[in-house]
């Protein structure tokens, strides 16, 4: 399927699902410091679902299946600094756009209600206030015709069609070698940092033509979520959590996390907890089909945890007892995946609207309150399994939280497992229609092949 016969899919499925004309705004790049000097521009992924590629300062209209792009045409100055670049019409031919229409004429299509969705730069959002003559607020406040239109959206993207899932397997394929390489560069010898291995697995990604699908977590502080510093020497006895998934060039997303020993051996100790959290992995995948709540994928994964955190002298009691009491939160505080898709948490601008079906709202359990997904999945759906587990000083230092816990924790047998931080294992994991299949299985999880991994390097 092409890019141009997939957008027209995609506007035709739309337009099944909604009557009013539609309005769409790419978005601009933001300054870093001063107006010329900006970040790197990513148009909003709405856009990008039904315009196809990145541009700059454009706005479709959708109409009855059919699409109008507006864009000015690139001035000289701008040919200047960037190059050339290709005309707005032949941009609009190359996305099956009807027509191609500079910016001025975009106020000739808003004289009957249109639906919409405000984009996340503040200017952006502002020309479009202007230009409807109305607010337009976020999701979680939308009314009308734009929740209707964010509703829409929503049954849309929760499914990936040929085109999207291609897009998604290329990104799988790089993310894959950039771990790999990061594996090999660990055993490059002794005064790395975390940035070394960061840098060779960014590598991969960039030479592919590839921007990175979120801020790279490379950690030997794997007890620290989403970690963004790289100046922690590799110690011999660290295990190094990465977390680093490639974005294509059209926005679709992948989402890897490995965790591996700096020596290239696991501790014993190591070993023992891997092994945990490589069963809830596994046991999640295996269970992950059409109709399955993801929500009881989570609870699955909370119970494996628990059991064998209760085998290792960890955890005391009864593992369904434990979860119940949200025990096993105390090492694995978040949920246990996420959509993915055009962004690596797909849709969460839209807040829960995408990731709770409707008449669901988080729980307030320390358990469940970070679960991003409480949904039956369905075939075309991809989601991401990532169980953990993690000491987290905020958690387990806490006076109130270790009170509640201390009959139920052997904090002693704990001490003895000082040499994990944290560790995480994710793959991303397309539905099928009969069960699922892991985009990212070329990557090895089993605890030999990833010191192997780490060795042959």
């Amino acid at each position: 399927m092409t890019l141009a016969a997939a957008l027209k899919t995609r506007r035709q499925n739309l337009a099944k699902h909604l009557d009013t004309p539609v309005i769409l705004w790419a978005g601009q790049a933001s300054p870093r410091n001063f107006p010329a000097n900006t970040y790197p521009f990513r148009p909003s992924s709405h856009f990008l679902y039904f315009a196809g590629l990145t541009l700059e300062n454009a706005v479709i209209h959708l109409a009855d299946g059919h699409l109008t792009l507006f864009m000015d045409e690139a001035t000289p100055a701008a040919a200047l600094w960037h190059g050339p670049s290709p005309t707005r019409s032949e941009l609009a031919h190359q996305i099956g756009a009807g027509k191609a229409l500079p910016l001025e004429d975009l106020k000739h299509f808003v004289r009957e209600p249109v639906a919409t969705l405000r984009v996340q730069d503040s200017a952006t959002a502002a020309q479009q206030e202007q230009l409807l003559n109305r607010s337009i607020p976020m999701a979680k406040q939308c009314q009308g015709q734009d929740l209707a239109l964010l509703q829409a959206i929503v049954q849309l993207r929760l499914g990936h069609d040929p085109q999207a899932l291609a897009e998604i397997r290329q990104a799988a394929r790089v993310s894959v070698n950039a771990h790999k390489t990061g594996m090999a560069a660990t055993a490059m010898g002794k005064g790395l940092t975390e940035a070394h291995i960061r840098a060779a697995m960014e590598q991969v990604i960039v030479a592919e033509g590839m921007n990175c699908a979120y801020n790279s977590i490379v950690t030997v502080h794997g007890e620290v979520l989403h970690n963004n510093h790289y100046h922690h020497l590799l110690g011999e006895n660290d295990l190094i959590l990465a977390d680093v998934g490639a974005e294509t060039e059209t926005g679709w997303a992948s989402d890897i996390t490995r965790t591996w020993p700096v020596s290239g051996t696991f501790s014993s100790t190591q070993r023992d907890l891997y092994e945990v959290v490589l069963a809830a992995h596994d046991a999640c995948i295996e269970a992950a089909k059409p109709g399955v709540e993801y929500k009881n994928l989570h609870l699955l994964a909370c119970h494996i945890l628990a059991e064998g955190l209760v085998d290792l002298g960890i955890l005391v009691g009864q593992p369904e007892d434990l979860v119940e009491q949200d025990a096993h939160a105390l090492f694995f505080p978040h949920g246990v995946g996420h959509l993915l898709g055009l962004d690596v948490h797909d849709m969460e601008d839209l807040g829960d609207l995408a990731g709770y079906a409707p008449g669901r709202s988080r729980s307030e359990r320390f358990g469940l309150g970070f679960l991003r997904l409480d949904r039956p999945l369905q075939p075309g759906m991809v989601v991401t399994i990532e169980p953990g587990f993690y000491q987290v000083p905020g958690i387990l230092a806490d006076r109130e939280t270790c009170d509640r816990y201390t009959s139920m924790v052997n904090w002693d047998r704990l001490a003895q497992f000082a040499d994990v931080r944290g560790i995480r294992i994710e793959d991303d994991v397309l539905i099928t229609d009969h069960g699922c299949e892991v985009l990212t299985a070329a990557l090895p999880t089993q605890a030999n092949e990833v010191e192997s991994a780490v060795a042959q390097g």
